[in-house]
């Protein structure tokens, strides 16, 4: 059985390029293409036989690392590379502290794309080479992505529809659950994350969003 890939990216010449260097890896690879983070969240909600993720943190429809915050509450399990031309080190180190598997950066060669690749499905961590990635300098991200690696992957998903605007009742039909199982979960994310509403929730996440990719680039 070939591997299956989602090459998660809003720009199609670079999905071609991912693509090409999938295709140099192994000749019964299959490919599925996303555009945008509600077609990358739909694959991956109804596909569990995908084997790695390729993502890119600056699609449509996503804020940055809370993208990935999402697709691991969708399925823990599965490897995500993230694939970014915001390849500092403070960005790759808080993508693996929130659960990547890896991090490519968008001037990667395909030689190197495929040996990433290669590393993560043997079950490696994959970094870029030949870069420190030091520690965190604010103590306050730091706290939170420790609070977030706190929470069921249920709770992470909840608290990625939360930041998707959604109410109570339109999270328990997303998750086939009561609107009472919800509220709990609900509960438990705020607790988690020290926060007194799910606003102070969606705030507080929205720091995994843009803020870590500004810096330093």
């Amino acid at each position: 059985m070939g591997y299956r890939f989602v090459i998660a990216d809003d720009h199609p010449l670079f999905r071609g390029a991912l693509q090409q260097a999938i295709a140099g890896f192994r000749a019964d690879c299959e490919v599925l293409e996303a555009g945008d983070f509600d077609s990358v969240k739909k694959l991956v909600a109804e596909d569990p036989d995908i084997d790695l993720v390729l993502l890119d943190l600056a699609m449509p429809g996503a804020s940055g690392l809370s993208g990935l915050v999402a697709l691991r509450g969708l399925n823990p399990a599965m490897p995500i590379v993230v694939v970014s031309a915001y390849d500092n080190p403070q960005t790759i180190r808080r993508a693996l502290e929130l659960g990547a598997s890896g991090f490519i950066s968008k001037s990667a060669k395909l030689d190197e794309i495929r040996k990433a690749v290669q590393s993560v499905l043997e079950g490696a961590i994959h970094t870029p080479e030949e870069i420190d990635l030091g520690e965190e300098a604010d103590p306050e991200v730091s706290d939170l992505i420790a609070r977030i690696q706190t929470l069921t992957p249920q709770q992470t998903r909840v608290l990625a529809m939360l930041a998707e605007g959604l109410l109570n009742k339109q999270i328990a039909y997303e998750l086939n659950v009561s609107e009472a199982t919800v509220k709990a979960h609900v509960s438990a994310v705020l607790q988690k994350l020290d926060v007194d509403s799910r606003t102070q929730a969606v705030i507080l996440l929205s720091r995994m969003g843009t803020d870590p990719l500004s810096e330093g680039v």
